[in-house]
């Protein structure tokens, strides 16, 4: 799995409004952390804007991981920016996902963690929003 590919989206989101706040760049530590990516690794993305290079053959659970974190990251700092929305309604359509899920998501996904149950409550509610090929 390309862990980076999901950390340079996370970057870009957390770019966009010219400030990476501490709270934004502990989050992508953390998810680089869980998915075995060094803090030392992750720091040097965070001097440059990337392409949204997407691994092929992204599972349903990926998928969903990815905008998921995407949404979470862009509540973070409690400020919604119309660009923020707009690039995560984008890496939604590259990963197969109605437009629409971000706005879905947005209503019910919360900053601070969150309980496995509400998580995969979410996970099924995506499903509506994934196209089928």
């Amino acid at each position: 799995m390309d862990h980076q590919s999901h950390l340079k989206m996370l970057i870009n989101l957390a770019s966009i409004d010219g400030e990476v706040s501490d709270n934004e760049k502990k989050y992508i530590l953390t998810i680089g952390k869980a998915n075995g990516v060094e803090e030392h690794d992750v720091h040097p993305l965070f001097k440059n804007f990337h392409d949204i290079n997407l691994p092929v053959n992204l599972s349903d659970d990926k998928k969903f991981d990815y905008i998921f974190s995407l949404v979470q990251l862009m509540k973070i700092d409690e400020r919604l920016y119309k660009e923020e929305i707009r690039y995560c309604s984008r890496v939604a359509a590259r990963l197969g996902y109605d437009q629409d899920v971000v706005f879905d998501l947005m209503t019910q996904v919360k900053s601070v963690a969150m309980e496995k149950d509400e998580i995969n409550a979410l996970r099924d509610l995506t499903m509506k929003f994934l196209k089928t090929s």
